[in-house]
């Protein structure tokens, strides 16, 4: 399942060979993601900084990658439309129209907006292996992404609720 994963990574992101800088971070087999002009400034605050902006799940989950309680979340059943966006720094990373009903108890996603709005990383905590996801603009942990979700990418962005904001789509 991991090769659908390696195959739309391919696809999708901009990787190329190029040296490995604080704003690259190894995806798949070794490539290097190279991140758009918009994300080439990263956001930096200190960890004191970050407890006093973000509530004290907020912080347990995006600054200490911590999972909040399947179904609980806030987003995990809804229905609206519009953008879901980093808690932590505002960055557009989810469509509504790619949210999908995984029976997971976390709102899961088939893809993000862009390749470059999220990073990922190897997880191997708890004796597991699984794909961290990042936010690219502030290093937020999200959740994990999976290689059993539906059509067209066949990936599951599983994410927890708490360390998004829905940017919901004017009504009229």
């Amino acid at each position: 399942m991991f090769k659908i994963y390696e195959r739309w990574m391919r696809i999708n992101c901009d990787v190329s060979s190029v040296a490995s800088t604080s704003a690259s971070r190894v995806p798949v087999n070794g490539a290097r993601l190279k991140y758009n002009d918009v994300m080439d400034k990263k956001v930096e605050k200190t960890e004191e900084e970050w407890k006093k902006e973000l509530t004290p799940e907020q912080y347990a989950v995006c600054r200490e990658k911590g999972t909040e309680r399947p179904f609980t979340g806030e987003y995990y059943k809804s229905k609206e439309s519009g953008t879901y966006k980093c808690v932590a720094c505002g960055n557009e990373l989810f469509d509504s129209n790619t949210k999908f009903e995984s029976g997971t108890g976390w709102p899961s996603f088939y893809q993000p907006i862009a390749a470059d709005n999220v990073e990922t990383e190897d997880d191997t905590s708890y004796g597991m292996r699984r794909t961290e996801v990042m936010c690219s603009h502030c290093g937020a942990h999200l959740g994990h992404v999976f290689p059993d979700g539906p059509r067209p990418t066949g990936l599951r962005y599983c994410i927890n609720s708490v360390a998004l904001k829905l940017d919901k789509k004017n009504a009229g």
